[in-house]
C-alpha cells in the first residue's frame, strides 16, 4: 500500500470513528444541550422578519402604563376589569383581525360583579376577543370542558400525537360569555428553560384545544386542520411538528412586532369615548392581529428565548402566529440526512490532517472542516431548516483529535527514523526540511544529480607523524567541525570523514536546485576558514595547513546503501569518482580548489573562475576542462596575472609551447599554475609530440 494510500485510510477511518461516537452521543441525547446553545445562536444571527410580521400588533403592559394608571386614576395592581375596556373599544374601532388576551383571569374582579361584566360587554360588543385558557398536565381547576366556554368548531381529520391535558384552567364565566374561543397559553420550555417549541393543539376531555396564537387565527379565518404524524395542516398550510406534535419556532428578533404600551392604547379608547382624536393611529390596527400581554418586571410573565435575555411571553405567541400565517415555522432535518452530512463533515475533518503534512496547511484544512459544519447549519437554518449542528461539530472535533493521533503515532515513527538516520550527516536545517516533506526521501538509493565535495589536507602525512594521537584528535576534530559547519550550513550532506578527507555533497535528500552554486560557495568558505585557523594550527602542529578541494556536477545514485542492520547514507557513480580525480588533480597545478565545467556551467557566472586545463584524469578517456574558482576580491587583485595566464593557456592549446612558456614564465613568480606551466611547456618544446590535441594528461591519481 502506497503512502498517499495509507493517509487516505487513515484519515478515513478518524472520520468513520468520529462520525460514530458523535452519532452515537445523539442517540443518548449527550449533545442536546450543546445543540441548543447552536440553535440560540443561529436565531440571533440570522432571525428576520416574515411576510406576516407586519400583520400583528402587541400590546404591552408595561411599568410605564402601571405608571400611569396610578398617577392618573390611582389604581394599584390588579386594575379593575372595566379599565380594559377602552382597550378593548379601541381595537374593536379599529377594525382588527382577532384579539387575544395572553392573561388567564380565574378569579372574579375583586371590584364586584358589573366589573367583569363591564369587560364581558366590550368582548361581546368586539365579537374577536379570544382568552387565554391554562391546559395543564398536574394543576388546574377543571378535568371537563365547560358549558359557558365556547367549544372548538374546526373541522379537523387524521391523527397524530398530541400532548394530552388531564387538568385545566378556564377564564371565569362572568367574562367568558362575551368571547368567542379560549387558546392554551401552557408553553413548556426545553430542558435548559428556553422556549423554543410550541404546542399548536392540545387534547382535553376528547376535545381538541386550540393554541392562543391558533384560536387567534381561526377567529379571523375558520379553516380546517388536518393531524399527520410529523406536521398539523392548517388550511392548505403543512406546518412540521415534531414527534410530540410541537412546532419549532421560528423567531423574528426582539423588536420584530409593533408593539405599543397599554397606557397609550387605553387613553386612546378613553379619549375616542368622549369624542376626542386617538392618540394612537387606528389604521395601524386595522386588519392586524392584536395580542395583549405583560412585559412589567413585577407582572412575572418574561420569558427566556433563543434571541437571549428574557423576553415579554405573548412575544413567544406572537411568533407562533406570525409563522402560522407566513407558513415557515422551522423544519427538523430529516435524521437520516443529519447522519449523512456528519458522516461526511467527519471523514473531511479525518482527511484534513492525515492527508497534509506542512502544520499550517493542516491547521487550515481543519479550520475549513469545522467551518463547513457550520456554514451548513447556517444555510440550512436560512431557508428555514433545524439541522444537527452539535452532532457534525462533535464528529468533526473526535475526528480531528483521532486523526491527530494516529498521525502523530505513525509520523513521529517515521521523524524519529529521519533524525536517527541522517542527524550525523545533515544539518538540524535540512533535517527539519527532510521531516516537513519526508516525501522527498527515497530510501535505498535514487539517481539524481549532484555536486560532490572532495577534500584532503596536504601533507597530512607529515602533521600526524609530528602529534601524539591525543593532540592529532584535537587538532584533527577543530578542523573537521569547523569545515563541517560550512558545509552543512549551505545544506550540504556529510557523506563520510576518511582520516582528514571530507566527503559531502548538495541536491540530496532534498532538492536544492542551486547545489552547484552552495558546493562551490561552501568550498571557498572552507578555504577561507583554514586561512583563518592556520596561524592557530601552526602553533599546535608546526605545521601549515593547506586543502585541496575537488568538486564536480553529475549524476549519481545517493541513498541509504548497506545491509538492514548497518548502512550509510552515501553516493555512487562516475562523477563521484572524478569529484575525487580533481581533487587530487591540484597537486599538478598547486592550486587548492578546482572545479569542472559541469558545476561552472551551473554558476550562471555568480563565481569568478580561471580556466587551468583541459585535462584526462587517470582511468578516463575522457576529456575535461577544469576551472579554478575564487573570491571577487582575489579575482580582482590576480586580474592582471590570470589575463596573462588566459593568453598562455591558449598558446598551450595551440601547441605553441615556446611562446606559452615564455608567457608563463613571465608571471611564474606570482602565480604557481604559471610556474607549472612553464615546466610543461619547456618540456614539450623539447620534445614535441607527434599529435597534440591540447589535453593535458594526468599519468596519476
Amino acid at each position: 500500500m502506497s503512502r498517499g494510500l495509507k493517509k487516505v485510510m487513515a484519515g478515513l477511518m478518524a472520520g468513520l470513528l468520529g462520525a460514530a461516537l458523535a452519532i452515537g452521543a445523539l442517540s443518548l441525547n449527550l449533545l442536546e444541550s450543546l445543540e441548543a446553545v447552536t440553535f440560540d445562536l443561529r436565531a440571533r444571527v440570522l432571525s428576520r422578519p416574515g411576510i406576516s410580521t407586519d400583520d400583528i400588533r402587541i400590546i404591552l403592559l408595561d411599568q410605564k402604563s402601571l405608571d400611569w394608571s396610578k398617577e392618573q386614576f390611582g389604581l394599584g395592581w390588579p386594575w379593575p376589569r372595566q379599565a380594559y375596556v377602552p382597550l378593548v373599544d379601541f381595537c374593536r374601532e379599529a377594525g382588527v383581525a382577532a384579539l387575544a388576551f395572553d392573561v388567564v383571569f380565574t378569579e372574579p374582579s375583586v371590584y364586584g360583579v358589573n366589573d367583569d361584566a363591564a369587560l364581558a360587554d366590550a368582548f361581546k360588543k368586539m365579537g374577536r376577543v379570544t382568552l387565554a385558557a391554562d391546559f395543564a398536565r398536574k394543576d388546574g381547576s377543571a378535568t371537563a370542558w365547560p358549558d359557558y366556554i365556547p367549544a372548538p368548531l374546526f373541522p379537523l381529520a387524521g391523527d397524530t400525537t398530541l400532548y394530552t391535558s388531564p387538568v385545566a384552567t378556564f377564564p371565569i364565566q362572568d367574562l367568558a360569555v362575551g368571547i368567542t374561543g379560549v387558546g392554551n397559553v401552557n408553553v413548556s420550555p426545553d430542558a435548559d428553560t428556553i422556549y423554543r417549541r410550541i404546542p399548536l393543539l392540545i387534547k382535553f376531555d376528547d376535545r381538541y384545544a386550540p393554541s392562543l396564537p391558533l384560536s387567534a387565527a381561526l377567529m379571523a379565518e375558520p379553516l380546517s386542520i388536518t393531524l399527520a404524524p410529523t406536521s398539523v395542516t392548517i388550511g392548505s398550510t403543512p406546518i412540521p411538528v415534531t414527534n410530540k406534535g410541537e412546532a419549532i419556532l421560528n423567531y423574528r428578533g426582539k423588536n420584530a412586532y409593533k408593539a405599543y404600551s397599554a397606557a397609550s392604547i387605553m387613553e386612546s379608547g378613553m379619549r375616542m369615548a368622549d369624542g376626542q382624536e386617538s392618540l394612537v393611529d387606528l389604521n395601524d390596527f386595522t386588519g392586524k392581529y392584536v395580542f395583549f400581554g405583560f412585559s412589567a418586571t413585577g407582572l412575572f410573565d418574561l420569558r427566556p428565548t433563543p434571541l437571549g435575555g428574557v423576553s415579554p411571553g405573548v412575544l413567544i405567541n406572537a411568533t407562533a402566529l406570525d409563522n402560522m400565517l407566513s407558513g415557515d415555522f422551522m423544519y427538523p432535518m430529516e435524521l437520516r440526512v443529519d447522519i449523512l452530512t456528519t458522516i461526511l463533515f467527519a471523514l473531511l475533518a479525518g482527511l484534513s490532517v492525515t492527508l497534509f503534512r506542512n502544520l499550517w496547511l493542516t491547521i487550515a484544512a481543519s479550520g475549513v472542516t469545522l467551518a463547513l459544519p457550520v456554514g451548513f447549519a447556517m444555510g440550512t437554518y436560512y431557508y428555514g431548516i433545524w439541522s444537527g449542528m452539535a452532532v457534525q461539530l462533535a464528529s468533526c472535533f473526535t475526528a480531528l483529535f483521532l486523526a491527530g493521533a494516529i498521525k502523530y503515532a505513525t509520523e513521529g515513527r517515521q521523524k524519529r527514523f529521519i533524525k536517527s538516520a541522517f542527524k550525523q550527516y545533515l544539518s538540524p536545517k535540512v533535517i527539519d526540511q527532510l521531516l516537513a516533506n519526508p516525501d522527498k526521501l527515497t530510501l535505498g538509493g535514487e539517481r539524481r544529480e549532484l555536486t560532490i565535495f572532495f577534500s584532503d589536507l596536504e601533507g597530512f602525512t607529515s602533521i600526524s607523524e609530528g602529534l601524539n594521537p591525543e593532540e592529532l584528535t584535537s587538532v584533527l576534530n577543530d578542523y573537521l567541525t569547523a569545515m563541517t559547519n560550512i558545509i552543512q550550513s549551505t545544506g550540504g550532506t556529510v557523506d563520510k570523514y576518511e582520516g582528514d578527507a571530507i566527503i559531502a555533497f548538495w541536491n540530496a535528500p532534498v532538492d536544492q536546485p542551486d547545489h552547484a552554486l552552495r558546493g562551490v560557495c561552501a568550498a571557498l568558505d572552507c578555504q577561507q576558514k583554514l586561512a583563518e585557523m592556520r596561524p592557530e594550527l601552526f602553533k599546535r602542529t608546526g605545521k601549515s595547513f593547506h586543502m585541496r578541494i575537488g568538486l564536480n556536477t553529475g549524476p549519481a545514485v545517493v541513498g541509504n546503501l548497506g545491509s538492514h542492520d548497518r548502512f550509510d547514507y552515501t553516493m555512487l557513480g562516475d562523477s563521484v569518482n572524478l569529484a575525487a580525480r580533481l581533487e587530487s588533480v591540484n597537486k599538478q597545478f598547486a592550486t587548492y580548489t578546482m572545479i569542472s565545467r559541469a558545476t561552472l556551467e551551473q554558476l550562471h557566472g555568480k563565481v569568478p573562475v580561471r580556466e587551468l586545463s583541459c585535462l584526462r584524469v587517470v582511468g578516463k578517456d575522457q576529456a575535461v576542462v577544469v576551472y579554478e574558482p575564487m573570491t571577487e576580491k582575489d579575482y580582482e587583485e590576480k586580474k592582471e596575472v590570470l589575463h596573462i595566464f588566459s593568453r598562455g593557456l591558449e598558446h598551450f592549446y595551440a601547441g605553441d609551447f615556446e611562446k606559452g612558456r615564455e608567457t608563463f614564465a613571465s608571471i611564474a613568480e606570482k602565480d604557481p599554475a604559471a610556474s607549472r606551466y612553464e615546466a610543461k611547456c619547456r618540456m614539450l618544446a623539447k620534445n614535441p609530440p607527434s599529435l597534440w590535441d591540447g589535453v593535458w594528461s594526468m599519468t596519476s591519481k
